[in-house]
C-alpha cells in the first residue's frame, strides 16, 4: 500500500482558484493510478477525476472544464488545479491510489478542506 497525505485545502471565493496537493510515500508511486474524490457534508463520497500512470485523465462532468488532474513522479505528487470554483463545491477532498483510472482504489488521505463561499 501507499501512504497518502494531502494538502492544499483552504477557504475561497466563489470564482477563485486552489491547488491541492496529495504526497505519497513508496518507491511504487509511478505504477498506481490516482484518482481525486469529494465528500460534502450530508453527501456520499463523489468521483471527481483520475490519473493513470501513462497520465490519461477523465473527469466528473461536473468539473470538467474547471479542474485539472496532475502528477508528478519524480516527486511522488498528484495535484488537483481547481479554478472557477463554486460554493458547491466546498467539501473535503480525498486522493486515492489504485490499480486502474477506473478502481480500486485502496489507499486514501485523510482529506483537505475546500470551503468556496459565495
Amino acid at each position: 500500500q501507499v501512504q497518502l497525505v494531502e494538502s492544499g485545502g483552504g477557504l475561497v471565493q466563489a470564482g477563485g482558484s486552489l491547488r491541492l496537493s496529495c504526497a505519497a510515500s513508496g518507491r511504487t508511486f509511478s505504477s498506481y493510478a490516482m484518482g481525486w474524490f469529494r465528500q460534502a457534508p450530508g453527501k456520499e463520497r463523489e468521483f471527481v477525476a483520475t490519473i493513470s500512470w501513462s497520465r490519461n485523465t477523465y473527469y466528473a462532468d461536473s468539473v470538467k472544464g474547471r479542474f485539472t488532474i496532475s502528477r508528478d513522479n519524480a516527486k511522488n505528487t498528484v495535484y488537483l488545479q481547481m479554478n472557477s470554483l463554486k460554493p458547491e463545491d466546498t467539501a473535503v477532498y480525498y486522493c486515492a491510489a489504485g490499480t486502474t483510472m477506473q478502481g480500486p482504489f485502496g489507499s486514501w488521505g485523510q482529506g483537505t478542506q475546500v470551503t468556496v463561499s459565495s
